[in-house]
């Protein structure tokens, strides 16, 4: 069965894709369309490389591809019984691929079903507009939690909602202010302790419980809240802003990567490039 379905991808290749390239070129309509065929499949897997780089599935990526040209090599040179292995392996490729990274399938759908349509026309141009005075608090704020040396953990949700997340604190529905942040990370305070959301451009809930991150590469030296930070950011397009307790040094966490001891002008050109679409900041910049 194996070397029949040999011959038959030999003579497909032989009979139909040279036909094919001829057609192309007595019908332009139908070389327009191959060329927007391929765009599109390029267009998605650059997305999907960009929503995987830098997390576990990036390095998945690697061992998948090794295992792919170990399995042509070893056919090359008629290695047959590592062969058979390895062409059994790639079999279940396809569920093991559905398995290992559902995180990142689940988060791609979930941006797909996200509102970035309505921002790319302009149509929350006044929501953008109250994020960066947002984003100004909350920088104003990390600051002087980083002066006090106090621990904080502020989420800023993006395009993927994380409702499941906010359910674990304690509602506030309150305006931004950096007043009010500082003082729900006030030491031995009831709402110090967890994570604050920040969502549709209002203080959602206090004192939430994020998911750890359990990379066995995450430095130990980072504590429970650094954490807490990397998790959430992995399993959303959220950005978190964390102040260690220990040095008062203030870091984000992005995309399941930890950007570490920020300035705060640094701290604000991260916040904007990343919450606010690229040109409203080229409008106000």
């Amino acid at each position: 069965m194996i070397i029949n379905i040999g011959m038959n991808w030999e003579n497909f290749y032989k009979d139909n894709i040279l036909t094919y390239i001829k057609s192309l070129q007595s019908n332009p309509l139908e070389l327009i369309t191959l060329i927007i065929d391929l765009s599109l499949v390029i267009f998605l897997l650059y997305c999907f490389f960009r929503i995987v780089k830098g997390s576990r599935a990036w390095q998945l990526i690697k061992g998948i591809a090794f295992l792919v040209i170990a399995t042509s090599l070893s056919g090359l040179f008629n290695l047959k019984i590592l062969n058979w292995i390895l062409t059994g392996i790639m079999n279940l490729g396809v569920i093991a691929i559905i398995v290992i990274f559902q995180p990142e399938l689940r988060r791609a759908l979930e941006q797909l079903g996200s509102n970035k349509i309505t921002k790319f026309f302009g149509i929350d141009k006044d929501l953008e507009t109250k994020t960066k005075e947002d984003i100004y608090k909350v920088v104003i704020a990390a600051t002087e939690l980083s002066k006090t040396k106090t621990g904080a953990l502020i989420v800023l949700e993006k395009d993927i909602k994380i409702q499941d997340i906010i359910a674990t604190g304690i509602p506030m529905n309150a305006d931004v202010s950096p007043q009010l942040l500082v003082n729900i990370f006030e030491p031995k305070t009831p709402l110090h302790d967890g994570a604050v959301i920040i969502s549709g451009n209002k203080i959602a809930a206090a004192a939430c419980v994020l998911p750890l991150a359990d990379d066995k590469d995450i430095s130990k030296e980072l504590g429970t809240r650094h954490r807490a930070a990397i998790g959430i950011s992995k399993e959303s397009d959220s950005l978190v802003v964390i102040v260690s307790e220990e040095t008062g040094k203030i870091s984000v966490a992005k995309d399941g990567t930890l950007i570490a001891d920020l300035r705060e002008d640094v701290l604000k050109k991260i916040l904007i490039s990343n919450l606010v679409t690229k040109r409203f900041t080229k409008e106000v910049a």
